[in-house]
């Protein structure tokens, strides 16, 4: 099984939100680089954030294949 294009999508749109976000926080004009594991870290404490609160569910956050 594989992600649909639409899944792919979803990711991409939510780790470069994240990413943006980070960049806008940084209060110099530095950047951070890409970095998935920070990227990462964020979008799971986000998500779970989301999901407890009854927003969304963990596969319409951040589609994922179940296994």
């Amino acid at each position: 099984m594989e992600l649909s294009q639409k899944q792919i999508e979803r990711q991409d749109f939510v780790d470069n939100a994240i990413f943006e976000l980070i960049n806008e926080l940084i209060p110099s004009d530095n950047e951070m680089e890409w970095n998935i594991e920070a990227i990462g870290e964020i979008r799971d404490s986000i998500q779970s954030q989301l999901v407890e609160r009854g927003f969304c569910t963990e596969q319409d956050f951040y589609p994922f294949i179940e296994k």
